[in-house]
């Protein structure tokens, strides 16, 4: 199916009939249907994406569906909606999908919402091409590639801060039903993302007072309020001190440890958000002359900008910042000089055309051991990795390459550029999730690790000690296992103790090694198994 729209898209830009002035519906709903739900199917990886999917099964696997939690333990650091509906799709779908590709379905719906909700906030705020530009521009940007491929709450808060840009939009059109969207992704921020989901919709509250719509305003903060403040009024009753945690690392991150920036920042937000800053800083100058146009987007942008520039240099703290970034690159990326659009144009096709290349390669390292020197490179970073390749694989590989190749010849358009860079991004991760997805499983999964752990320990262990687990580390041991230690500081005398620590570690008297075990492709992260000397 996936190939049959891309096919559906190629077919329309190399259609020999005159070029329509608006890029049709039907070329960015394939476009992205192929973007959000390809690559969906790993296991799940270290850090936020295992944290969150392991939050999401303990969901599924508890009576409590206030206090997220990992493997048993409260997590004080992430709000709950998206992790509610990644369960429920868990539990749904995780019998065909197996729960972590299940689960994962919550990011592709959400990021839909999001592109929705984008296009929709574009054309209200500058009409023709810009709502269908915005999505490509999102489509080929690089910094929302794993967030949409991860289990991320962070895209959920961008969905619904989406949403009430949207209904701000509709507002300064005079369109009542902006007041609804408005205060639905008001109130839906905060509990998808916390404080940050708030910052990425904060810019949009003096749209109904520049509109003088007092009703609007009233009605927007009526649908905000109750629907921001239902979690954390059902915590203070049910879990008050879980929720002053939260609440306290929220405040903490918001205005604790600010800073000067590094040039640590700039360097990631000159990469996670390409290729739209050059389009933003292009369509200031065009718009130079009639600037209130792009007000409340600005506003935005200075918002999300200080927010990230002033705390520590973290790539997801520039999420808030794309939302009203692509809204300004939207309004001038359809009307680059010529010149300019041809040399944007070129660069993409050259790119992601040696993007492709490479990944072949390496595709035919792994199966043919050709090149050589880049089989030997696999191999040793993810020793003991046997590739299998189905006929439908391969095909729909080279299917998706034939028509890149042939998308040489698009027709000019003015919306080619940002449709080269969407097709770009995604065949580069199609090709990806096709050909190397098993390797880098192979290479960052914990299955392995944990499942042999497993296999070391006698039956009706009950009480295992942990030093030096990470919060993602015991959500894929309580995943895929249902293993859950306790802190070596609990006070509890276990017989046994699971430490993760760097290569030829001291071993503490008193205790005896019983296994170690560690990922195929980590030279430093080994897992030890230890047993209390008699």
């Amino acid at each position: 199916m996936a190939a049959l729209c891309f096919f559906d898209i190629m077919n329309f830009a190399l259609s020999a009939q005159p070029l329509s002035p608006r890029l049709p519906l039907a070329v960015v709903v394939a476009l992205a249907a192929i973007y959000l739900l390809t690559g969906l199917q790993h296991d799940p990886w270290k850090h936020e994406d295992a944290i969150h999917l392991g939050i999401a099964w303990g969901f599924l696997n508890s009576s409590d569906w206030l206090v997220p939690a990992i493997a048993g333990t409260p997590w004080p650091h992430t709000a709950p909606l998206y992790h509610w509906l990644a369960a429920l799709l868990g539990k749904l779908f995780g019998g065909l999908l197996g729960f972590h590709v299940a689960a994962r379905l919550a990011t592709a719906l959400f990021g839909a919402l999001f592109l929705v909700a984008l296009a929709g906030a574009a054309r209200s705020f500058f009409g023709g091409n810009a709502g269908r530009i915005a999505v490509l521009l999102a489509l080929g940007t690089l910094g929302l590639l794993l967030p949409l491929h991860e289990a991320q709450p962070g895209i959920a808060g961008l969905a619904f801060a989406a949403l009430a840009w949207w209904g701000a939009g509709l507002i300064l059109q005079g369109r009542r039903g902006g007041a609804v969207l408005l205060g639905l992704g008001l109130g839906l921020a905060f509990p998808a993302h916390g404080l940050a989901g708030l910052v990425m919709a904060l810019a949009v509250l003096p749209a109904p007072i520049l509109r003088r719509d007092w009703i609007g305003l009233a009605l927007a903060l009526l649908i905000a309020v109750p629907l921001a403040g239902a979690w954390p009024w059902a915590l203070q009753h049910a879990a008050p001190e879980f929720w002053a945690q939260w609440w306290r690392n929220e405040l903490a991150e918001a205005t604790a440890g600010r800073h000067w920036p590094q040039g640590q920042h700039l360097e990631q937000l000159g990469w996670v958000s390409w290729p739209i800053w050059p389009l933003a800083l292009w369509s200031l100058w065009l718009h130079r002359a009639d600037a209130g146009r792009l007000a409340l987007p600005l506003l935005g942008v200075l918002l999300a900008l200080s927010w990230y520039l002033s705390g520590p240099p973290r790539t997801l703290a520039l999420l808030p910042l794309l939302l009203p970034l692509l809204l300004v690159a939207a309004s001038g990326a359809d009307r680059l000089r010529r010149g300019a659009a041809n040399a944007f144009d070129w660069f993409g096709w050259m790119t992601f055309t040696f993007f492709a290349v490479l990944i072949w390669l390496g595709a035919s390292a792994q199966a043919l051991g050709w090149p050589a020197k880049l089989a030997r490179n696999f191999e040793r970073l993810a020793p003991g990795h046997v590739v299998h390749y189905s006929y439908f694989v391969l095909a729909f590989a080279a299917l998706l390459t034939t028509l890149w190749l042939l998308s040489w010849g698009l027709r000019r358009a003015s919306w080619r550029p940002s449709l080269r860079w969407a097709g770009g991004l995604t065949l580069m991760w199609a090709l990806i999730a096709s050909l190397w997805m098993a390797w880098i499983d192979h290479y960052k999964s914990y299955r392995p690790v944990v499942q042999s752990l497993q296999a070391a320990l006698p039956a009706g262990i009950d009480c295992i000690e942990q030093l030096g687990l990470g919060a993602a580390q015991r959500a894929v041991l309580d995943y895929y296992t249902g293993i859950r230690t306790v802190p070596a500081s609990a006070g509890r005398q276990c017989a046994w103790r699971l430490v993760v620590a760097q290569r030829d570690r001291l071993l503490t008297p008193g205790w005896q090694e019983v296994w170690q075990g560690h990922r195929a492709g980590d030279r430093k992260e080994r897992w030890y198994l230890d047993r209390r000397a008699d």
